[in-house]
């Protein structure tokens, strides 16, 4: 596995990158409004064929390029993809640790922040099972399944927020129930100064789950919420999803408002898709 990640590092370094993606700001720096985003990355082991990470890499980055986002969780992705993200992009920082053993191995739930106009404070990873401060295995969940936190300070306003992101299991119904469970708790706990809150992730469930009944009394939807929205579906399944596949979320508390939330389906980089799920985009106001 170590020389297959070397490989496609290798391969992926080769790649032409977007003119545009190192060494600029955003354009809206001056905005009080802060620019959050959820992306599940793909795994870059999946067996996608034209589909597989080599292919749509440079996408990814033309993507964070039009939309530099101020933060954003990604999901499934492993540490050569992380690195990309990092080699390609000069604005941004990542904190995260990969599942499996809380270093380097499994996927990482990362969250990225740009530094130009987001300050990191300080943060965490804990597991979504009985034994959350360790590596572990949650109940019904066929994976590991783990939320990375983190405290952070907008330079533009000098608030202060946490971003959490996560990846709810795909198989087991408990899991995901008892995980999103601990998660509202742990927001909570690490969290008693009451400070504005963004959750992103792949929940694996759809908006009428009852799984979500705990975390909608205590957080709001910003697709449901938002001045200007839309009704897209998250999942694409690389065009085989149905139009019903809503999974991916951006939940907030703290917040005045949110102005907008996007679900971002433009093609980058001529790929028609940057991943087997959309990008959800949500812009903030204090």
């Amino acid at each position: 596995m170590k020389h297959l990640i070397l490989s496609l590092l290798a391969v992926l370094a080769l790649l032409p990158q977007p003119a545009s993606a190192k060494g600029k700001g955003p354009k809206d720096k001056d905005s009080k409004e802060l620019k959050v985003m959820s992306y599940n990355i793909r795994l870059g082991v999946g067996k996608d064929g034209t589909n597989s990470w080599q292919h749509r890499a440079p996408a990814t980055i033309a993507m964070l390029d039009a939309h530099k986002p101020d933060v954003f969780g990604v999901q499934e992705a492993l540490g050569y993809q992380v690195d990309f993200i990092k080699e390609f992009t000069d604005d941004y920082e990542c904190v995260g640790v990969g599942r499996d053993n809380g270093k380097k191995e499994g996927e990482y739930m990362s969250i990225f922040w740009n530094k130009n106009t987001v300050k990191m404070l300080k943060w965490g990873t804990f597991w979504l099972s009985e034994t959350p401060e360790k590596p572990s295995k949650g109940w019904d969940a066929a994976c590991y399944r783990t939320a990375t936190w983190a405290l952070m300070k907008d330079k533009r306003t000098g608030k202060k927020f946490y971003f959490v992101n996560t990846h709810l299991d795909h198989v087991g119904k408990q899991a995901r129930a008892n995980g999103l469970a601990l998660i509202v708790d742990r927001i909570a706990e690490i969290n008693p100064e009451g400070y504005p809150m963004v959750l992103t992730g792949d929940f694996n469930v759809k908006p009428d789950d009852p799984c979500l009944t705990g975390l909608d009394a205590r957080m709001k939807c910003t697709r449901k919420v938002a001045a200007k929205t839309d009704n897209h579906h998250t999942y694409n399944g690389w065009g085989k999803a149905s139009k019903d596949s809503v999974i991916d979320y951006i939940y907030i508390s703290g917040f005045s408002a949110c102005s907008e939330y996007q679900t971002v389906t433009k093609k980058y980089s001529g790929r028609t898709f940057i991943s087997d799920h959309y990008p959800v985009t949500a812009r903030l106001i204090f």
